[in-house]
C-alpha cells in the first residue's frame, strides 16, 4: 500500500473519529442553561475549544493507533525498519499551525472580553458584599436597602460593584457564565444582562475557608413588573424603628451574614450555634468556663479573639463594631444592634 492510500485512510478515520469525540466531550462536560446575554459568546468559545480538542485528539490518536497496527513488525521480519531523517515542511507546519490557532483564540478571547465587560446603556447598579461565609446585596438606586437574595429584572443590564470584607472570594453564577474575584480592599466590577427568568445560585468559586462550600445565595431573575413589585414591597416594609428588638435581631442576623458561621437550629457550623446559647455555660479553649450572658455575647462580637469556645477556631471579623456603628448612625443612635442580636438569641431556646 503506497503512502497516498495510507494518508487517505487516516484522513477518513480522522473525519469519523472527530465528531464522535466531540459528541462525547459535550455529553461529559454539559454546560448549565445559558441565562445571560454574555453566556452566548462564552458558549461559542467553549464550542470552539471542544472542536479544536476533538480535532487534535483524533489527529494524534488515529495516526498513533494506525501506525501501531499497520506498520507493526511482523513475526517473519528480522531487519531494521526504514530510517527516516525528517521532513522540514512537516516540521514547519506543525510549528506554525498551533501558533496560528493560539493567536487566533487569543484575539477571539480579547474581542469577547471587551464586549462583555464594556458599560451598557441603562445599567442598574447593585452593591455586592462578600464575607466569610455569606453574600449580601444592596440596591442604591432603589433606596439602598439590603437583601440576602439577589433579585434581577430580566433583560436589564446589571453592573455589580463588589467588595470583600475579609479574604479573597469569587462571585459565580454558572448559568450567567461570567465570574469575578473579589479582592479585599478594592471594588471589583462585573456586568451581567440576565435574559432567562428563573432561580439560580451564587457560589463562591475561590476556596475561602472552613465553610467555603456553604457560601451560597439565592438568585431570582424576574419580569420587570415582578421586580418593581418586589422593590415596592421592600420600600414599604416595616421601619426598623417600628420593629421589636427581636425582629430587628433577625434582620441584622441576615444583613450582616451571621448565618455564615452560626446556625439557629443546633446544626454545627464554623462557629457555635445560637440555639440555646443564652446563659449556656461555654468551655473556652484555655480550659476556663463562662456563662453566655449579655456581656459575654457583646464581648464576643466586639473582641472575637478574647474568649474562643473550645473546639472552634477564631475566624470572625474584628470589624463588626465599626460596621454596626455605620448602620446605627442611620437611626441617630436609637438602635443598638448588639442589643437587638442578644434579644433575638434569647428567643432561640432549645
Amino acid at each position: 500500500m503506497n503512502n497516498k492510500k495510507h494518508l487517505l485512510i487516516v484522513a477518513l478515520l480522522i473525519i469519523v473519529v472527530m465528531p464522535i469525540t466531540y459528541v462525547i466531550l459535550t455529553a461529559v462536560y454539559q454546560l448549565p442553561i445559558a441565562a445571560s446575554t454574555q453566556a452566548d459568546s462564552i458558549d461559542n468559545m467553549f464550542t470552539g475549544h471542544f472542536i479544536l480538542i476533538s480535532g487534535l485528539f483524533a489527529l494524534v490518536m488515529v495516526f498513533m493507533l494506525y501506525s501501531l497496527f499497520v506498520f507493526r513488525r511482523r513475526p517473519d521480519e528480522e531487519g531494521d525498519g526504514l530510517y527516516i531523517h525528517g521532513n522540514t515542511a512537516l516540521e514547519i507546519f506543525w510549528t506554525a499551525a498551533p501558533l496560528v490557532l493560539v493567536v487566533g483564540f487569543a484575539i477571539w478571547g480579547s474581542v469577547m472580553l471587551v464586549d462583555i465587560t464594556e458599560a451598557k446603556a441603562d445599567e442598574m447598579a447593585i452593591d455586592v458584599t462578600a464575607r466569610q461565609w455569606s453574600w449580601s446585596f444592596a440596591y442604591p438606586e432603589q433606596g439602598g436597602y439590603s437583601s440576602i437574595e439577589l433579585v434581577l429584572p430580566v433583560n436589564r443590564p446589571i453592573v455589580l460593584q463588589m467588595r470583600s470584607e475579609d479574604v479573597l472570594h469569587d462571585f459565580w453564577v454558572p448559568e450567567f457564565r461570567v465570574k469575578q474575584d473579589l479582592v479585599p480592599g478594592s471594588i471589583e466590577v462585573l456586568r451581567i444582562t440576565p435574559n432567562v427568568e428563573g432561580e439560580y445560585k451564587v457560589r463562591c468559586a475561590e476556596i475561602c475557608g472552613l465553610n467555603h462550600s456553604g457560601m451560597l445565595a439565592d438568585v431570582r431573575v424576574v419580569s420587570q413588573a415582578e421586580f418593581d413589585a418586589w422593590v415596592l414591597e421592600k420600600q414599604s416594609g416595616p421601619d426598623p424603628l417600628s420593629m421589636t428588638p427581636e425582629e430587628r435581631g433577625i434582620l441584622w442576623f441576615q444583613q450582616f451574614g451571621c448565618g455564615g458561621c452560626h446556625s439557629v437550629d443546633g446544626s454545627d457550623l464554623v462557629g457555635p450555634t445560637w440555639l440555646g446559647l443564652y446563659e449556656r455555660e461555654e468551655l473556652l479553649e484555655d480550659g476556663t468556663t463562662v456563662i453566655a450572658d449579655d456581656d459575654y455575647i457583646r464581648n464576643s462580637i466586639l473582641n472575637p479573639a478574647s474568649q474562643i469556645v473550645a473546639g472552634y477556631a477564631n475566624v470572625m471579623l474584628q470589624t463588626y463594631g465599626e460596621q454596626f456603628a455605620v448602620e446605627e448612625a442611620k437611626y441617630n443612635g436609637q438602635i443598638d444592634i448588639i442589643e437587638d442580636i442578644i434579644a433575638y438569641i434569647k428567643t432561640l431556646e432549645e
